[in-house]
């Protein structure tokens, strides 16, 4: 993938400042990433909706994230693992649940905002927390069941295998410590797509500001998934 596109970043070309290592693209080769992906990055840097703060995106139809430091520049693009049932919605209850008791229908990553950031968990140590509430995290791909075959799924070319967590986001062990754990050690924010609910649901700021941009171009308004 050309990751040109991501420079989406605050700083004006003739700052003074150290320009960041190239970023870590770990997509299959030829694999785009969607417009809607580019857009909501744009946005969040340009209404500074992330505060400041690293932020990443995650397209779960595509299996991908693409994370983004405070300065909106990319660090780092790559496939992910999601939750095995399609939807956006949090169970009631089910931080509370062990793995084995969710039901599989619950086993869904949410969509929406969340700001997280590195904290302890009762049975895995410190992880970086997209949601608490939820028990959302993302963390390093295990090997722990074979049979899940979980480090084939995000080696894979195709996102159709990548659907297979009880609802938290895996990466590569790689990209987790040379992207996820130095961009998000002082917390961050993170925007998950939506499965089934539309944009205008899931991120009205940004899908009005979209609909706007576009009318202002004469265009017909987007699809909003």
């Amino acid at each position: 993938m050309a990751l040109a596109f991501a420079s989406v970043g605050v700083a004006r070309a003739g700052d003074d400042v150290a320009q960041p290592a190239a970023a870590v693209d770990q997509l299959p080769q030829g694999q785009k990433v969607s417009d809607t992906v580019i857009q909501l990055a744009g946005w969040v840097v340009a209404s500074g909706d992330s505060q400041g703060y690293p932020f990443a995106i995650m397209d779960k139809a595509a299996a991908q994230i693409l994370v983004f430091g405070g300065d909106g520049r990319l660090r780092g693009a790559a496939s992910a693992l999601f939750g095995s049932a399609v939807g956006d919605h949090v169970a009631p209850g089910i931080a509370g649940l062990a793995l084995r008791e969710i039901p599989g229908r619950d086993r869904t990553t949410p969509a929406g905002r969340f700001v997280g950031g590195f904290g302890p968990s009762t049975d895995a140590g410190r992880v970086l927390w997209v949601d608490y509430d939820s028990a959302v995290s993302i963390h390093p791909t295990a090997t722990g069941v074979p049979a899940e075959r979980r480090p084939q799924r995000l080696a894979s070319p195709s996102p159709d295998d990548n659907r297979i967590t009880h609802g938290c986001i895996n990466v590569a062990p790689d990209f987790y410590e040379q992207v996820m754990s130095p961009t998000f050690e002082r917390g961050g924010v993170f925007y998950i797509l939506p499965d089934e609910a539309t944009l205008a649901e899931t991120f009205p700021d940004f899908a009005q500001s979209r609909a706007n941009a576009e009318s202002d171009d004469g265009s017909a308004p987007p699809d909003q998934q």
